[in-house]
């Protein structure tokens, strides 16, 4: 569970930190050894991350405010994360300027 709830905060760090070309392009990163390819759609109200790890097991979660809720691996995550949708919405209009 611990590993799981990292992975999804690795996940969420790594999305905040570029700023997106579009909502609808793949990204990927590395961490651990482990590679993850996901997509970010701003649906307004939350931001919606979704995708894969390399090992196949995939991932989608909900970013609304500081929450951030969803399954990862098949296990369900729920952790908060300062400003997390603020900083994603951010990142995804810097790409449009």
């Amino acid at each position: 569970m611990i590993k799981t709830i990292f992975a999804a905060t690795a996940l969420l760090a790594a999305t905040v930190s570029p700023a997106l070309a579009t909502d609808s392009a793949s990204h990927t990163f590395t961490r651990d050894g482990e590679t993850y390819t996901y997509k970010t759609i701003d649906k307004g109200d939350h931001v919606l991350i979704s995708g894969r790890r390399q090992s196949g097991s995939a991932f989608e979660l909900n970013v609304r405010g500081d929450q951030v809720t969803g399954v990862s691996g098949g296990t369900p995550v729920s952790f908060v994360v300062p400003n997390a949708q603020a900083k994603l919405t951010s990142s995804t209009k810097l790409a449009f300027r």
